[in-house]
């Protein structure tokens, strides 16, 4: 008797929840449902570059590469320096007459240095040299000269840096950057200038 009235109240129970759930006008109570989780891409910091090593001895070659705009510089103890440099406002081929506007080629000396130059320090170098001399002769040319490596014209604000190649035929760093090879530049270091 008690088991066919538990088997009553149970068939009961699952008529009635039954019959909530399709009640008319019954609705059912929600089911509570979590919320997504938004998975953003962890955000990558740029890195704080590096500080440039600093000339700290002295600067034994320097090396022009034209094409590439860069000049790396060796010194006698401590990691070689690389700047970026501006050229002569015609930088293709090899310097050949004055105002042609170019950067000379080949292997040439710092033969002089100016603290009062028109651009913010100078290193000059020893163009022209006997063949350059020779060359323009045949041409009924001066060679021109007065090639070096200086910083930015005077008459800028400090900091400005003129962009492109806008020398008569040098090559141009930032004032900073003369600075520090002028520190550490003596006459007589090699510069090469490659095309």
């Amino acid at each position: 008797m008690i088991a066919r009235l538990f088997a009553a109240l149970s068939v009961a129970a699952v008529l009635a929840g039954g019959a909530i759930l399709w009640w008319p006008g019954l609705v059912p109570l929600p089911v509570p449902v979590p919320p997504p989780v938004i998975r953003l891409p962890f955000p990558r910091l740029p890195l704080p570059p590096r500080p440039e090593p600093k000339i700290a001895s002295p600067v034994q070659r320097i090396l022009i590469e034209k094409s590439a705009r860069r000049m790396t510089v060796w010194q006698a103890e401590g990691p070689r320096k690389t700047y970026a440099i501006a050229l002569g406002f015609a930088p293709e081929g090899d310097k050949a007459v004055q105002g042609d506007g170019r950067t000379p080629e080949g292997v040439f000396r710092i033969d002089r240095r100016n603290d009062r130059s028109a651009y913010h320090l100078s290193l000059g170098l020893d163009y022209p040299q006997p063949h350059h001399r020779a060359a323009a002769r045949r041409l009924g040319r001066d060679p021109g000269g007065d090639i070096m490596i200086h910083g930015q014209p005077n008459q800028v604000p400090p900091g400005t840096r003129v962009p492109g190649d806008w020398t008569a035929g040098c090559i141009a760093v930032t004032d900073a950057q003369i600075e520090e090879l002028f520190a550490h530049t003596a006459i007589g270091t090699e510069v090469e200038i490659r095309p």
